[in-house]
């Protein structure tokens, strides 16, 4: 078993950290608000510090689960950073979802203290941290990936090398531009089916079994249409993922206007009041008939 410091309790890095120590590894956490850190600690046991620095002190492996590309760069780089205590050969793992130019600069960091690190954005939701089912995308060269693979095996099923330093980050881009491509369309059908005044449940019963399914279809389509969206990632973080994927477009070059219509539309969400709805309230823009 190892030893690790986990940097982040929140909704998605709190279950993260629970699985880890239920594998039996050492945990020694950290969080921003410390009352997140003692209520993890008197739940799950470990050891709460005062800093990412002390956290990472004779960690073998560091886990981050962060919000914004600064907090990231806080946590690592900051004065009180994972990166200065970490020793020689250890791992840093982030599953922050931030932009690819600065997983690739904390690769060239850790790179230069003789640290692995992976960029390893996850997709599964809230719901996929607490049943350990997450899908992970790693970034990194393969020593370092390698490395990571058995911590990261304790809470997801499936755990993809996509390629070199910030890659990971750039492939979490594709999975976000993917949902919002099928949530917009999966609005506009089920507001075109509201207003033919068809039977909701049994157009669900004809086309989710052809090429129309999807997962939104199958796990939202009946709660869109009761007006129901309290069910995991929030409207606000997925215009934060849009934004990152619209700026590395304008970096690659790549055409996503789709994509850049839809993070209007969640604006438009936003708002409305609905930051904080899960990503299917984007039907709420089209009125009910």
């Amino acid at each position: 078993m190892a030893r690790i410091a986990f940097i982040g309790l929140g909704v998605m890095g709190g279950p993260i950290a629970r699985h880890l120590r239920n594998a039996g590894h050492e945990m020694i956490v950290y969080n921003r608000s410390s009352a997140k850190t003692d209520k993890w600690v008197a739940e799950h046991g470990g050891q709460k510090t005062a800093s990412p620095a002390e956290a990472a002190k004779d960690a073998e492996f560091v886990v981050s689960c962060v919000g914004t590309d600064d907090d990231l760069a806080s946590i690592t780089l900051g004065r009180d950073g994972v990166f200065a205590a970490m020793p020689k050969g250890s791992t840093f793992i982030d599953h922050t979802t931030v932009s690819a130019r600065i997983a690739r600069q904390l690769a060239v960091e850790a790179k230069g203290r003789g640290i692995h690190c992976v960029d390893a954005p996850v997709t599964g939701g809230q719901a996929g941290a607490e049943n350990g089912t997450l899908a992970i995308m790693c970034g990194g060269t393969e020593a370092a990936v390698a490395s990571a693979t058995p911590v990261m095996a304790a809470y997801s099923k499936r755990v993809v090398h996509v390629g070199g330093p910030g890659d990971g980050q750039t492939a979490k881009m594709v999975n976000q531009i993917c949902i919002a491509g099928v949530l917009q369309g999966l609005s506009e059908a089920l507001h075109f089916a509201q207003c033919a005044e068809l039977d909701l449940d049994k157009v669900f019963d004809a086309i989710s079994g052809g090429a129309a399914q999807s997962w939104q279809m199958d796990n939202r389509w009946a709660t869109m249409a009761k007006g129901e969206f309290d069910f995991g990632f929030a409207v606000d973080w997925m215009r934060k993922d849009l934004g990152l994927a619209i700026d590395e477009a304008r970096a690659n070059g790549a055409s996503i206007p789709i994509a850049a219509m839809t993070d209007q539309f969640f604006s438009d969400i936003q708002y409305m009041g609905g930051g904080r709805q899960d990503t299917s309230a984007l039907v709420r823009r089209l009125p009910k008939r």
